[in-house]
């Protein structure tokens, strides 16, 4: 069924779907950037289509080619029981210009992907409600998952903010009391098993 999706891709959107494969049992369809939300739309909407389920998205840097990096999803459609892997490619040689529509408003459920994508590999979600950093801090530089991130790189040291800086309480949460947590690192720690 997957490949009928294919079949129907290439039918309905023609140049825009760059290329397709079934390689070990994935059926793929590389499109255009420009129509990269045009098609997912389709991809959700259509009845023969159904693509409800946003099951993944995440970003592989290929430095030594241009356009430089692919954002791939994995979606899933549970009454059809089907199938596909979309990806676009975007980016120079340098990494800029990777800049793509968000999926958001198709999938909600893009929201962190996207934004993990944004924060590790510096791919731009266009339209993005909310894109900022979501794993690394503000201050961190770069894209650590870039292939020409160095491993070895030092980061910026962050002061510790006060509530001022901040703009919010800091509290801090208390330790585990002696009746929380794990009971392995606790000495002295008794079981209560209720036995009279």
């Amino acid at each position: 069924m997957s490949e009928r999706v294919l079949t129907v891709l290439r039918e309905k959107f023609g140049d825009a779907i760059v290329e397709t494969h079934s390689r070990l049992g994935d059926d793929t369809a590389v499109i255009a950037p420009a129509r990269w939300k045009e098609v997912a739309r389709f991809l959700r909407e259509d009845p023969q289509m159904s693509f409800d389920m946003f099951v993944d998205l995440c970003g592989v840097d290929f430095p030594d080619r241009e356009p430089r990096f692919e954002v791939v999803v994995h979606l899933y459609s549970i009454a059809r029981r089907h199938r596909v892997r979309i990806k676009t490619r975007i980016g120079d040689s340098e990494g800029d210009d990777a800049v793509v529509d968000t999926l958001v408003e198709i999938w909600p459920g893009a929201n962190w992907f996207e934004r993990e994508c944004f924060d590790m590999f510096g791919v731009t979600f266009r339209g993005h409600p909310d894109l900022r950093r979501i794993l690394m801090y503000p201050e961190f530089e770069g894209y650590p998952l870039r292939k020409d991130y160095p491993a070895d790189r030092t980061q910026p040291l962050v002061p510790y903010r006060t509530e001022a800086e901040a703009g919010l309480p800091l509290e801090k949460l208390a330790p585990f009391g002696r009746d929380e947590g794990m009971p392995f690192p606790h000495r002295g720690y008794t079981v209560d098993r209720g036995e009279n």
